[in-house]
Order: structure tokens, then sequence, then C-alpha cells
């Protein structure tokens, strides 16, 4: 394992930077030096990210690799750009005790840091990690969110595949990118197109979608093909669009899966 130098905490988010980019230090730089950063994050939300920075680097729970540290500290660096973002939106950081330290100085936001620092780890889709990161600045400034349901919300969203995450983009801004209105193929011969189509079909079972897969009908009918046009996100699909910051997926993501439904 290579030795990494600096203050702990510190370090980890600068490491990030081969995942992040440049801005890795920058966050790096708000968090553990704000008296010379131009912006500043709230006090007790910057604080609830550096005690996770400082934790996950000075005693993660089992080894990890070089790359899989890089990805925790890109996660951070991710939340603490998002969190600036809100902050400019007008989005107060939660004043219910969620960041705030209790017994044992564990907040309960502390449990679900945790658990996206470990899922940063484990990403081996790298582009999902600027998401696990945002999922902790969004989760600061909802207070209509509590710990259960914020890491529900999280054990949601891993448990899906990157394209899945993408189609929950595209249902998601349907309203300013219309979905298409040409039946989706029933039997693709293609291997992509086959995928994607599973891909969609686990997130209408999984009820992240609607409508739900068409049931058969008596004496064999033809089912209703669907259109990508009649989906729309569910309660459980609005929580994990909303809690990983979808809107961000890139544009040209968001087609290149809708291209792989079409076939």
């Amino acid at each position: 394992m290579e030795q990494h130098t600096g203050t702990p905490g510190r370090a980890l988010v600068e490491a990030g930077e081969l995942v992040a980019g440049s801005m890795a230090r920058t966050a790096a730089g708000l968090l553990f030096d704000d008296g010379s950063a131009r912006v500043r994050l709230d006090g007790g939300l910057a604080a609830w990210l550096r005690r996770t920075a400082t934790a996950a680097d000075v005693d993660p729970s089992a080894p990890v690799s070089p790359r899989a540290r890089c990805r925790a500290g890109a996660a951070l660096a991710f939340a603490a750009e998002l969190s600036v973002t809100r902050a400019h939106q007008g989005r107060a950081v939660r004043a219910d005790g969620f960041l705030t330290p209790g017994p044992g100085d564990r907040a309960p936001a502390d449990e679900v840091a945790e658990a996206v620092v470990l899922a940063a780890r484990a990403a081996a889709g790298e582009w999902r990690v600027r998401h696990l990161g945002y999922l902790l600045a969004e989760a600061a400034v909802s207070p209509d969110l509590d710990a259960a349901v914020v890491t529900r919300g999280l054990r949601l969203a891993t448990a899906l595949t990157g394209r899945q995450w993408v189609l929950l983009a595209a249902v998601g801004r349907r309203e300013r990118t219309p979905l298409p209105m040409a039946p989706l193929p029933q039997d693709p011969r293609g291997w992509t197109a086959w995928g994607a189509l599973e891909d969609l079909g686990e997130l209408q079972r999984e009820g992240l979608l609607d409508p739900p897969p068409a049931a058969p009908r008596p004496g064999g009918a033809a089912l209703p093909r669907l259109r990508p046009a009649d989906l729309r996100l569910t309660r459980r699909g609005v929580l994990v669009h909303r809690l990983l910051a979808l809107d961000f997926v890139r544009d040209e993501a968001v087609a290149a899966a809708l291209a792989d439904l079409a076939g």
C-alpha cells in the first residue's frame, strides 16, 4: 500500500483528484482551510464532511486499495462541490440535529456518510462517484428526509446498474426533454437492446418506474407495447433521482441509454 502524506482527511479528499479532477484540491482547501477560501460552507456541514474524511482516512473499515481510496476522497469532494451550489441556490443546511453529534460523538448523518464512503470505494463505474457524493450534499439540505429514508435511498441506488441510473435521469427530465413516442422492441436480437430492456424491466418490477410490467392477458392476447413516453417516476424513483441529483447526468449519456432501448 502506498504511503500518504499530509493532514489525514485532507489527504484523502486531495487524493480524489484522480477521479474528480483539480476540483478535489479546491474542495480539500474549502473543508480544511476555509479561512483562505473565497467561498464558505455552513460550519456544521463542513465539520461533518471533515469528520467523515478524517475517519475514513485514519481508520478505514478494511484494507483499501489506492484507487478505492481515491474514489472515497472524490465522493467527499463532490459533496462539497454540490453543497456550494445548493448554498448559492438558497437552500439552507438543515438544523434538526441531523448533522449534530450526540451520544458517542456520532450524528445521524455520520451513518449516511460512512455508507456513502463504502459505496464509493466499491464503485467500479467511477462516474457514479459524483452522484454518491451529491447524495451527501442533498441529504444535508433535505429536512424532510431522515437518516433512515436517506439510507434506504442509497441502498436502492447501489443495487442498480449505471444505465438504470441514466434511465431514471431520462424519465426525471421528461418535462424539458420529451421521451420517444415509438414503442420499444419486444424481442430485440442485439444484446445491447436486450440488456437495456432488462434494465428497464427491473426498474419497473422494483417499483422505481411506472407503469409496472404488463401482466399476461387471458387467452394469450397481445400485450400493449410500452413507449418511453409512458414512463413515470414512482415515489421510490423520485427518492433515488433526488438524492443522487440525477438532473446532473449528462445529456449525451441519456441519449445513449435511450438509443440502447430502441435497439
